[in-house]
């Protein structure tokens, strides 16, 4: 079952749609429905222009050379995805990706990422693409004949309520990119969330918070007791910052912040972020 109100959580397509499996007798009409859904979940929702299409495994998939698996490998393994996840990532933004694109999840837990950073450092990208699916999750879940979809917001797929969270830091929403939707870029999102195990806020897509990226400099901890006098702790989203000097290209800082603020500090935060001409598009208490 789905956590939460799919359609606020914007999972409710993926909720909707059932897998899609090869199955013997496919009319070239469901293999092209088959090989556009593995585009859309191995490239994460990313564009890919025609010219970029890898023609000879489609060819084979049509043909029946491949299974779904086998195409799916194929597809991972290619330079358009190698350079689109993997040598323009961080090494630990690339292993996130690889978990949402080959396994529909965000990986498990510290020691689950280490294990694929250390198949990198030893055997190499191919090596840490087959880890995935060679795995028994793989087989247990997709076999060789359905095609790998989003699954971390069920509860059959995540372990920990930790888990669950995180992925919405890797999905945004059915229509989410792997690209783009998030300002942090192509830099890790749960790398110290992992190591510290911590949950984070799920925002609805459709809300503001969507495009926030977590504080800088400020690590995610327990708040309450000893937080302040009342012991709470408030989110501040703020958009809209201008920067105080023209520069050649924007005359604005195109960056959304977020600010945990203990409750005694938050009339002085307000005077700061709105001298600095920032807009404050929420207040919540953490």
């Amino acid at each position: 079952m789905a956590f939460g109100p799919a359609s606020r959580l914007g999972v409710s397509l993926f909720d909707e749609t059932p897998p899609l499996e090869w199955v013997t007798g496919n009319s070239n009409e469901d293999l092209e429905i088959i090989i556009k859904a593995v585009y859309r979940q191995v490239f994460g929702n990313a564009y890919v222009m025609e010219s970029e299409r890898l023609s000879v495994p489609e060819s084979q998939f049509k043909r029946g050379e491949l299974t779904v698996r086998d195409f799916v490998r194929q597809m991972a393994k290619s330079e358009l995805y190698r350079s689109r996840f993997f040598d323009s990532c961080a090494r630990y933004r690339a292993i996130e990706l690889n978990f949402r694109h080959l396994l529909g999840r965000p990986p498990l837990d510290l020691e689950e990422m280490r294990g694929k950073s250390t198949i990198l450092d030893t055997q190499g990208f191919e090596a840490e693409i087959d880890s995935y699916l060679d795995s028994d999750e793989y087989q247990n879940t997709f076999g060789d004949d359905i095609v790998p979809y989003i699954r971390g917001y069920k509860t059959e797929a995540c372990q920990s309520m930790v888990q669950f969270t995180h992925t919405f830091e890797l999905v945004r929403g059915a229509s989410s990119s792997s690209l783009k939707g998030n300002l942090v870029g192509k830099s890790p999102r749960l790398n110290s969330l992992v190591i510290q195990g911590t949950p984070t806020a799920v925002i609805s897509p459709a809300s503001s918070g969507s495009t926030f990226r977590n504080p800088l400099g400020s690590a995610r901890t327990r708040h309450g007791a000893g937080s302040d006098e009342n012991g709470k702790v408030y989110r501040i989203e703020v958009t809209g910052y201008r920067a105080n000097v023209v520069n050649r290209v924007s005359k604005f800082r195109r960056s959304n912040q977020v600010y945990l603020v203990p409750f005694n500090d938050l009339s002085q935060a307000y005077q700061r972020i709105h001298k600095q001409g920032g807009v404050i598009a929420s207040i919540t208490v953490v």
